[in-house]
């Protein structure tokens, strides 16, 4: 079984936001393969299924970005999961909005979710898709950028990355992650 997580904040007050990349991925591929994300554990939303033939399940942590490594460690404990059927989304403001960038395993940069991650998992090995936000504006502080509520036409360029992000998802469950990198980065 594979464990998808996307990084975000609860999405009642932080939905629409460059911040919760990670759950728009979740949810274009729960809505795609009709899983619903109705249940709830550790800390967590989460919905199981088959995607491209694989055991999935898509979680979205409830325990706001600088502590979603918390819930994804009692998933990995409970489930018995190893590093390798791990795979994070987030949002990076290193890469251009459109884009996203596959690792297979890396720091966690200056994103909090990622620290988080590292930190409860006590690895950095671990298979992660970055979704493009872009830099923020030079008048514009970096905690609006990632958590204020953005409009319907710059949500449509960010909209290029979660698709990608998606189609990324189903390369590594069907082809694996190297011919996802070759695709996508």
């Amino acid at each position: 079984m594979f464990l998808i997580v996307g990084l975000g904040n609860p999405e009642a007050d932080y939905s629409k936001t460059r911040h919760n990349m990670g759950f728009d991925v979740i949810n274009k591929l729960a809505s795609e393969f009709d899983i619903e994300m109705n249940r709830t554990k550790f800390n967590g939303i989460y919905g199981t299924g088959i995607i491209e033939n694989e055991k999935v399940m898509l979680l979205k942590p409830q325990t706001f970005m600088n502590l979603s490594g918390e819930s994804i460690i009692q998933f990995k404990q409970f489930y018995k999961l190893e590093n390798s059927d791990i795979l994070v989304i987030s949002d990076d403001i290193d890469i251009e909005p459109g884009n996203i960038r596959i690792k297979r395993r890396g720091s966690a940069g200056s994103h909090n979710g990622l620290k988080s991650v590292v930190f409860s998992l006590k690895t950095e090995d671990f298979a992660r898709i970055r979704v493009g936000i872009g830099k923020p504006a030079e008048d514009v502080e970096l905690i609006e950028h990632v958590i204020g509520h953005i409009t319907d036409e710059d949500y449509v360029q960010l909209e290029d990355g979660i698709v990608k992000a998606k189609e990324a998802v189903k390369t590594i469950l069907k082809d694996g992650i190297e011919s996802a990198m070759n695709k996508y980065n």
